[in-house]
């Protein structure tokens, strides 16, 4: 397995991966509408590209030459610059287990590291398992916070964080 940092030409990837992985990931905890509200919202090619351009750092795990998950993460914004954001991670749950998630936050925490980073921040659905994998890689709970991404939806999530 390597990583490849993504571009605007891995766009179409991203947008596939996403599309598959969501409803597995997310398809018992939010509706089938916002699910698809979100992918919208998040995964269209404008959004990605404005994400790309606002300098989040993609990340694609590759193995045989095919896309198996991605990462984003970027400096948490002009004031903080030592706190970094883990925007996404997502791995095809048709995968044997590989480790490729801690694989691909491994890369997320050492480049964060490098870019003067020394903690990582990062939202996760205060329902979604994933919460687990965090917590035994560090993270801890900072706060409760619910985003109202509009059409009536809401993230009921957790924000974790975790010093590098």
């Amino acid at each position: 397995m390597e990583i490849k940092e993504a571009s605007f030409e891995d766009i179409p990837a991203i947008q596939k991966l996403a599309e598959t992985i969501w409803p597995d990931a997310y398809g018992s905890i939010i509706s089938s509408e916002q699910l698809h509200y979100m992918l919208n919202l998040i995964y269209s090619e404008k959004s990605l590209t404005a994400q790309i351009e606002k300098e989040h750092q993609f990340i694609l795990a590759i193995e045989n030459n095919e896309a198996i998950g991605f990462a984003s993460f970027s400096q948490k914004n002009d004031t903080e610059f030592t706190t970094f954001r883990l925007h996404k991670i997502y791995v095809l749950s048709n995968v044997p287990t590989k480790g490729i998630g801690s694989f691909l936050l491994s890369y997320v925490c050492n480049e964060s590291i490098m870019q003067g980073g020394t903690q990582l921040e990062l939202n996760v659905n205060k329902y979604n398992p994933a919460m687990q994998f965090y917590l035994k890689k560090g993270f801890t709970v900072l706060r409760d916070e619910v985003i109202d991404i509009g059409e009536g939806y809401v993230m009921d999530d957790y924000v974790m964080v975790k010093k590098l």
